[in-house]
């Protein structure tokens, strides 16, 4: 039957209605060489056999050597229970609980997931999740401004270097209600110009990254104080991965941050050309209203048993679509599965270790990187997995080269700032071998040449 199950009745009625003669002349804008295109040239059919063996052979042209690009997306291991577990059919296929005490299982999962993001980040309350880092961003905005409705201008400053792509998403997000996000405040040595910051006036909130997109540790105590006695509410953006050796944003300053998110693609997510994600979205217990999605609770049965429930549901499918603290932020259920087992895994100590590793891989790249001629550490603040280096060259044209070595070396950096034209953002995880560094190294040596 047609896909659209209208009579020729309905159909005569509605084009009588609207004055068309046919169908047809509904898409006469339409090339008729496009209404009947020449399909020679497409192949017959082949048996699965055939095509599999086709579809490995172009899967391997995408094969590359070793990953050095961070910025927002890094290549992690990912221990082989995670998505064992998290591909189940009960995980893989569930949908969001609209019955949801009836989800036991579903509750269960994002109970312990909010318990252990909340631990990680020093927080009171984690909600469900949100789509990414970007949108995570945004709701934090808007949490923000809406907790101080009375601060004297709608305005968001940004302390140091932000993810460029989170600010566009952060600002797409808040920009039609009337909030401004100024550009970043960024000192000589790549991390927040609080003098500029102070003279950039009033705020209702600031935003900190840490690390920051430049790779470099920013001074949050500091910033955390100042925001503090700013009157603004601090916003930080943050590393899960970075947080299992650095301070939580909840202990920054004297009082912490306000507001904690980030992206969760660390924490068991591969980069899959570049998504999909999951945000995450902390924030104190004071602002818990304000706060969008879901959250979970635990408490007892009649017969005294463990049972898990639904206790906030701010989204506009829950209540009316005016009083909803955001319309797009969801839960993205099986990435965050993957997550929770991710953390589950490895437990504090793990991800301590992870963490380490990182950081002493991208020590040892720093190192065998600077001693190539004509390189050298852009930046002097301490970092924690990336770092940027000046290569005296278009960084554009380098990354190809090395890309041509099997290198996938670094994010050129001049699309973002034409003063670093001549730079990579390089990232080094714990996946990276000494044989992986020694690579780069030559390849960037002959790249140079």
């Amino acid at each position: 039957m047609p896909f659209i199950p209208h009579t020729p009745e309905d159909t005569e009625a509605m084009l009588a209605a609207i004055g068309a003669p046919s169908l047809d002349a509904l898409f006469d804008e339409i090339d008729p060489a496009l209404k009947d295109p020449d399909l020679s040239a497409i192949p017959k059919g082949v048996d699965e056999m055939t095509m599999l063996a086709d579809m490995a052979e172009r899967a391997r042209r995408d094969e590359t050597g070793p990953c050095f690009l961070g910025a927002g997306c890094y290549d992690h291991h990912i221990p082989a229970a995670v998505w064992d577990i998290a591909g189940r059919g009960e995980f893989l296929t569930a949908y969001t609980p609209y019955q949801a005490e009836a989800s036991q299982g579903t509750l269960q999962l994002i109970y312990e997931y909010q318990s252990m993001m909340t631990a990680l980040t020093g927080t009171e309350v984690s909600n469900a999740s949100v789509y990414d880092g970007g949108s995570g961003l945004g709701e934090a905005v808007l949490m923000a401004v809406r907790a101080r409705r009375r601060a004297p201008a709608r305005r968001v400053a940004v302390a140091g270097a932000c993810h460029p792509h989170y600010l566009a998403a952060a600002s797409t997000i808040t920009r039609n209600q009337g909030i401004a996000i100024d550009a970043p405040c960024v000192g000589a040595d790549g991390t927040a110009d609080l003098d500029a910051l102070a003279a950039a006036g009033p705020a209702a909130a600031v935003i900190v990254q840490q690390p920051n997109f430049y790779g470099a540790l920013e001074p949050v105590d500091e910033i955390a104080r100042w925001a503090a006695q700013a009157g603004a509410l601090l916003i930080a953006v943050v590393n899960p991965m970075a947080l299992g050796v650095l301070k939580p944003p909840g202990d920054w300053g004297d009082d912490g941050a306000d507001i904690v998110c980030g992206d969760g693609q660390p924490l068991g997510i591969p980069m899959a050309s570049g998504g999909p994600s999951f945000g995450f979205l902390c924030t104190r217990e004071r602002f818990v209203r304000q706060l969008p999605g879901r959250i979970v609770g635990r408490t007892v049965d009649r017969a005294g048993r463990t049972g898990y429930t639904l206790t906030l549901q701010a989204r506009e499918q829950h209540i009316r679509r005016a009083k909803a603290t955001s319309n797009i932020c969801t839960n993205q259920g099986l990435l965050v599965t993957a997550a929770t087992i991710y953390l589950a895994l490895m437990g504090g100590e793990g991800l301590r270790r992870t963490a380490s590793a990182c950081h002493a891989r991208t020590r040892e790249l720093v190192a065998a990187l600077a001693a190539v001629d004509g390189v050298r550490q852009r930046f002097a603040a301490p970092f924690f997995h990336e770092c940027v280096l000046d290569i005296g060259q278009p960084a554009d044209a380098v990354a190809a080269a090395l890309a041509r070595r099997g290198i996938v070396g670094g994010l050129p950096l001049g699309r973002f700032d034409p003063e670093l034209a001549n730079c990579l953002l390089v990232c080094a995880t714990e996946k990276r071998t000494a044989a992986d560094i020694d690579a780069f190294a030559a390849a960037m040596s002959e790249a140079l040449r």
